[in-house]
């Protein structure tokens, strides 16, 4: 059950709610009690599916831009679009960063982004992001060893 939590947690943290997922799941993994594999695969898991949720939400969404509701600034909006003609698609593996990396997703979807090149771009960049959390976490707790490094 608390793989599943994790994963909802991630899921939501990756949309527009103001949830840490990493908190979450570095308090996990400092309790020693689940096998820190699984709870990074439930974290990754769950936030990219979140991203590919937000993804989704952006290739219907822009029509409502001009509601109350709008979870998007206009400006934010436009903030996104500008790194989008900026730098390209590859902008997208920065949707772990906060703040900006939940608009980049929904504008990956007004935009009309490949789903493919979509999913993989983020799925590297929130990987690396749950990965380096773990290895933060075994730097700080002293219990980093080579064999740990790569068996998790």
């Amino acid at each position: 059950m608390v793989y599943v939590s994790l994963a909802l947690v991630a899921f939501l943290a990756a949309t527009l709610l103001p949830l840490q997922s990493e908190a979450t799941l570095f308090a996990l993994l400092m309790q020693h009690r689940y096998q820190p594999i699984w709870l990074l695969l439930a974290a990754c898991l769950g936030n990219i599916a979140g991203s590919c949720f937000n993804w989704w939400l952006g290739t219907g969404v822009e029509q409502f831009k001009e509601k109350r509701w709008f979870p998007f600034k206009p400006r934010s909006l436009q903030k996104a679009k500008n790194y989008f003609s900026r730098y390209g698609q590859w902008i997208v593996i920065l949707s772990w960063l906060p703040i900006v990396g939940d608009p980049l997703t929904l504008v990956a979807g007004i935009l009309r982004m490949s789903f493919w090149r979509f999913l993989v771009l983020v799925t590297l960049g929130k990987v690396a992001r749950y990965v380096a959390v773990y290895y933060l976490f075994l730097i700080n707790t002293d219990h980093y060893t080579s064999t740990q490094a790569f068996l998790f």
